[in-house]
């Protein structure tokens, strides 16, 4: 499916049929998500996957009942780091120069750079950077879904703390920033399944300067 063509179909899912997506389309999401822009490559942020039905009611309870976190195949937690931390970088920069096959003092300029970041914000401020990069991914999340024709809606509307307790997250280091829900459209009970799309027009949305 052409991109453009793939995002008039795609929608905010309501209500999913508890079909299962097939995994080779799951993996396709998930390698886009892999490979989503982040800010230095960096990459402050781990995603969870769950298929378990008693995991996914859990949630379910965190998000407001929310039915899609249950019908859905498969259910995504975008988790932030709650802090950058110097270790992150070494260890990322001797990352990037063992797959590039480069010396780590090549590397000097970067390092530098991503220090002063880190060392100039408190662990708040780089905690909501890290979340607003899980933003990124999850808008190519949502592209890569529809390309694949598998339904999908992300969730903010959960409440983080409950979910952060369900997957202990906290004592990873971790935060919960958004849900993502993969499924197949229920359009008997999904009133919006066969509604028209409504965006702005491109003369009011977009603005030539």
């Amino acid at each position: 499916m052409k991109l453009l063509e793939a995002l008039s179909w795609r929608y905010a899912v309501k209500r999913m049929n508890n079909e299962k997506v097939p995994q080779e389309q799951v993996n396709r999401i998930l390698e886009a998500v892999r490979l989503s822009p982040s800010a230095y490559g960096l990459q402050p942020y781990n995603i969870f996957v769950t298929e378990q039905k008693d995991l996914k009611e859990k949630i379910r309870k965190a998000a407001f009942d929310q039915p899609q976190v249950t019908e859905c195949s498969h259910l995504l937690v975008f988790a932030a780091w709650d802090d950058v931390t110097e270790k992150h970088v070494h260890d990322y920069l001797n990352f990037v120069a063992a797959e590039r096959n480069v010396s780590v003092e090549k590397l000097d300029k970067l390092k530098h750079h991503i220090l002063k970041f880190v060392g100039s914000r408190s662990s708040k401020e780089k905690c909501e950077w890290a979340m607003r990069q899980t933003y990124l991914t999850l808008g190519t999340a949502i592209v890569a879904a529809a390309l694949e024709k598998v339904d999908s809606i992300p969730i903010e509307g959960f409440l983080p703390d409950e979910v952060d307790k369900i997957l202990n997250l906290r004592e990873q280091g971790l935060k919960s920033t958004a849900l993502f829900a993969l499924g197949n459209r229920d359009e008997e009970n999904d009133i919006l399944a066969k509604a028209k799309k409504v965006r702005r027009s491109m003369d009011k949305l977009v603005r030539w300067i």
